[in-house]
């Protein structure tokens, strides 16, 4: 397995920037959601990461379709272990961390929250779900319990409604978490929820010192 590559960067990782991880959808690819940022606060440096599977037309993926909602753990593992990888490699240690993942990439924020906590300060969801596993990581997750914003639809036809409501579920016990749900979204980010992402990325800010 090939490790994700950065093809979209903002900033220069200079010690004391904090850094969005961005985490694309099944399909899809590195410069999918590097706009959210521009409705975010400029103090955000933003590393945009390319899935290291090829999921054909183009598109790429953290891990293979298979049952709803309930991935192979093997694959989900290993993306994992590259971005973390990818990590040690690009970006200066001390640095504020924060995954900001959709859909397949949803899932891939709460893994890296799950499998390394104390490298994140908080992490966002955004019509994803959790793994249907335990995990190593989860008992110092629930010690350190980070912010998580889990932003949802009631009109989503992609996550099934039992890994929304597991997710749902599984957030407060771990972390503490904002969990919204949009009314008439599909399966898709809109602007009510990228302006709710922006408040709660400000209180990360503040929380780390370098609000304002």
């Amino acid at each position: 397995m090939s490790t994700p590559i950065t093809v979209h960067v903002r900033g220069s990782n200079q010690a004391g920037r904090p850094l969005l991880l961005l985490l694309h959808g099944f399909g899809s690819h590195e410069h999918d959601l590097p706009a959210i940022a521009g409705h975010l606060h400029p103090v955000w440096d933003w590393a945009s990461l390319r899935a290291p599977l090829d999921a054909g037309n183009g598109g790429f993926s953290w891990f293979p379709l298979g049952v709803p909602g309930r991935p192979d753990p093997a694959p989900v593992a290993e993306s994992t272990e590259a971005v973390l990888a990818w990590l040690d490699a690009n970006v200066t240690p001390g640095t504020v961390v924060v995954p900001v993942g959709f859909s397949q990439g949803g899932l891939m924020a709460t893994q890296l929250l799950r499998t390394a906590p104390e490298r994140f300060a908080a992490g966002v969801v955004l019509s994803g779900f959790v793994l249907d596993a335990v995990l190593p990581g989860d008992e110092a997750l629930a010690e350190r319990r980070p912010a998580v914003f889990f932003g949802h639809g009631d009109a989503d036809r992609v996550i099934s409604a039992d890994a929304t409501a597991r997710t749902s579920a599984w957030l407060p016990r771990f972390t503490a978490v904002t969990d919204v749900e949009y009314s008439g979204l599909p399966h898709s980010i809109s602007a009510e929820e990228l302006a709710d992402v922006s408040v709660f990325l400000d209180g990360v800010l503040e929380g780390a010192g370098l609000g304002g």
